[in-house]
């Protein structure tokens, strides 16, 4: 089949990277995603496989075992990834942001630790900065991390963890008051914490427990969980970089990159709702002819198409210019914020073309509906990405008056 969403400009070893992926999630992740998903069923088979291909080292530094590939590379997997099941996509992403947030910020002793084993993905990363009443306010975490000694004591509730079950290494966000006199402003008292625990759900150290999985209406076969700290203790040299009060410039350093990923995943299920929709109009009949025959038809897939196009446009330019080593959050924003909107109202129109059979669990696209809502939401909603987007656009085009 013909694909839209082609990215000019990529060298040999980018095209074979991604050919790579596509075959496996053609072969191994389609044909058995929607099963696995109405058992809401960790797929095991799909994530050792991902891990056989390199893809958990793919964007750590060849120094520490990696494949040392630009976010562009990671991006563009990430969308095939989604392509076949968005919960992969997810699996893939908390993984990569812990590995960059180590890279970009941490010590080298941290790096030399960690980085090695999830490249070979026998460390998963997660990340947890919200909490149960937080929503888009980072600067309203009650979680906290006090000093006793060579070690931190943390207490709080954490919310939506992606692999908060599975994963064996989490980046928590706390605030850390110490060295930080009353009256500073709260993201400069704000820490990341370096938590190592067994996989696994119930009390997984001393002091940490992972309650269970939160039963969601899509995203499933991905564990997400919340995290409770109650006297966790975690030596001083776990705090990420060594230095407190930087966890929420390094935390938004790796939701930066974790928008392009979320706008990848919308240009990912975007194009096979895509191709659910122009397939199936060229399947069903009515009035003696195929529904793709149909003007109204046509008009839908254009549309639809338009939107694939432009998301995919929009991701890869925000991709590069990070890679570029320039500030992204307003190409990360935008992105985000369109890739996310389009994947929504082109998985609706797919499912309109389906007619009944969209809404029958026999017919792929009923979870694409499900899982598309998710990506609204994931690292901020399209009203924070729209507050970003303006507080840049006004920064870019100040008046001279």
């Amino acid at each position: 089949m013909a694909r839209l969403a082609q990215t000019a400009g990529l060298t040999d070893i980018q095209q074979e990277i991604l050919s790579t992926v596509r075959d496996f999630v053609d072969k191994e992740i389609i044909p058995v995603a929607t099963e696995l998903e109405h058992r809401d069923e960790y797929p095991q088979a799909i994530v050792d496989g991902l891990r056989e291909l390199g893809l958990f080292g793919l964007m750590i530094p060849e120094e520490y075992g990696g494949l040392g590939e630009s976010l562009l590379t990671y991006a563009l997997c990430v969308e095939e990834i989604a392509r076949g099941w968005m919960s992969v996509s997810g699996i893939i992403n908390t993984h990569f942001i812990v590995a960059y947030m180590l890279k970009q910020h941490g010590t080298q002793e941290q790096k030399d630790h960690f980085l090695p084993r999830m490249a070979a993905g026998d460390i998963r990363g997660a990340f947890s900065m919200s909490e149960p009443a937080l929503g888009s306010d980072v600067s309203a975490i009650t979680s906290k991390a006090v000093k006793d000694g060579e070690e931190y004591v943390l207490n709080g509730q954490k919310m939506w963890l992606t692999n908060g079950g599975t994963s064996s290494l989490v980046a928590v966000l706390v605030r850390s008051d110490e060295g930080h006199p009353e009256g500073t402003a709260p993201h400069k008292s704000m820490t990341t914490f370096l938590v190592e625990k067994e996989p696994g759900f119930g009390e997984v150290r001393p002091g940490l427990t992972i309650p269970g999985k939160i039963d969601k209406m899509g995203y499933k076969g991905v564990d997400t969980t919340e995290l409770i700290m109650d006297g966790l203790r975690i030596p001083a040299d776990r705090v990420l970089g060594g230095v407190t009060g930087r966890g929420f410039y390094q935390m938004m350093d790796g939701v930066e990159v974790g928008r392009v990923n979320v706008a990848a995943r919308g240009c990912g299920v975007a194009q096979r709702a895509f191709e659910l929709g122009v397939s199936y109009a060229q399947q069903r009949h009515t009035f003696g002819k195929q529904i793709a025959q149909h003007q109204a038809i046509q008009f839908k897939l254009a549309e639809m198409a338009t939107k694939v196009e432009a998301a995919h446009a929009m991701m890869v330019n925000a991709a590069r210019k990070k890679d570029s080593g320039e500030r992204n959050d307003l190409e990360a924003g935008m992105a985000k914020y369109l890739a996310s909107e389009y994947c929504k109202e082109v998985v609706e129109d797919a499912f309109r073309i389906h007619g009944g059979y969209g809404f029958s669990k026999e017919y792929e696209i009923e979870r694409l509906y499900r899982e598309a809502p998710m990506l609204l939401i994931g690292e901020g909603t399209a009203e924070i990405q729209k507050m970003i987007i303006g507080r840049r656009l006004l920064e870019e085009y100040r008046f001279q008056g």
